[in-house]
């Protein structure tokens, strides 16, 4: 008779754990802090403008926020597995365009924003296989198809210029619309968040991109199917793109070749500040979403207060700056607190 044995599980490096844990706590405790600065920031400029919280005053600041909270949720993604995806405002601004574009000849709505969704899918992709699959560094790929994409978007587009005039009315009143001082708009980045962060910390291919993102080597060791899952971040983040290209033309009713201009720049701020290393492997799409909340919420407070918008730049590169001195902070006092442990116990 013969007897089958089981290979022993890996073993867990205690102390590897223990390091991930205190970075997760650390992080946790980074976006419970980014919400006090923005209840704060909200109080204050309340006590200084009564109207600033108005229904109305509530419906904008989370109108401003929906977009880049979504680019901001699929640029986590990627981030989280130890890239980066420099064409996100790119594709975004194609989207928008072949979405409004489609809609002025007599198109549904609901096929314009599949087809939006559809070209941003196109474009990760793109981002996505040549990274993966080319084993081309991710800042030279995307910093690549940034003008790729704006180049095709350029010469399409041309001097033409798309107007709320020129868009079904239902498509412009979605845009717009809500229940009571909270947009519809608002509520579909709410869903696209919620099932992102239940995906990524209840299923295993979720769990595979912090793994990724933490050890590439090792997760390559383990069994995890590398290139298919920074495939996967990078036509996620490209689709998410897509998505928020289609709701900001319903938002603005306005688009033209210079849409999307530099956002990738606001939406990478918005990741780091919300406490998504940029070395990969820890952060949350909820801190994402609430560095998304932060920065654009910036941009309504100052004027409400009376300060020069030409603030809102230098307050976000500070803000950037100060999120990754943090970073490296805790990077540095986990490693030192590691040191210590392995010496106690020889």
């Amino acid at each position: 008779m013969s007897v089958t044995t089981r290979s022993p599980a890996p073993a867990v490096d205690p102390e590897k754990a223990a390091g991930t844990r205190l970075v997760d706590r650390v992080f946790k405790m980074r976006e419970l802090a980014i919400l006090l600065v923005f209840l704060v920031m909200i109080g204050i400029t309340q006590a200084g403008n009564s109207e600033f919280l108005s229904e109305q005053g509530i419906k904008d600041l989370l109108l401003n926020a929906t977009i880049l909270v979504l680019v901001a949720t699929g640029q986590a993604l990627v981030v989280i597995t130890r890239n980066v995806d420099l064409s996100v405002g790119s594709t975004l601004g194609i989207s928008a365009f072949a979405a409004g574009n489609y809609l002025q000849g007599g198109g549904n709505s609901t096929v314009a924003i599949l087809l939006a969704v559809a070209l941003g899918v196109g474009c990760g992709l793109l981002n996505g296989a040549l990274v993966s699959l080319g084993q081309v560094p991710a800042l030279v790929v995307t910093l690549g198809t940034l003008y790729i994409i704006r180049g095709i978007d350029s010469i399409w587009v041309g001097s033409r210029q798309i107007t709320a005039s020129d868009l079904p009315d239902g498509f412009v009143a979605f845009g717009s619309g809500g229940i009571s001082a909270v947009p519809y708009l608002a509520l579909i980045a709410l869903a696209v968040l919620v099932v992102v962060a239940y995906y990524l910390r209840h299923f295993g291919g979720g769990r595979e991109l912090y793994a990724l993102g933490s050890n590439p080597e090792a997760a390559r060791l383990a069994g995890i199917p590398v290139r298919k899952r920074i495939l996967a971040a990078y036509t996620a983040c490209g689709a998410l793109a897509g998505l928020a290209g289609a709701l900001y033309l319903a938002r603005f009713g306005n688009v033209d070749s210079a849409t999307g201009n530099g956002y990738e720049l606001t939406v990478v701020s918005a990741v780091v500040v919300g406490g998504v290393v940029f070395t990969g492997g820890s952060g949350s799409v909820y801190g994402a979403a609430l560095g998304a909340l932060l920065l654009t919420s910036i941009n309504s407070v100052l004027p409400a207060l009376g300060v020069s918008s030409v603030w809102v730049l230098a307050i976000n590169g500070v803000l950037l700056v100060l999120a990754i001195a943090v970073d490296r902070i805790v990077a540095l006092r986990v490693a030192d607190a590691l040191k210590k442990r392995n010496a106690r116990h020889g």
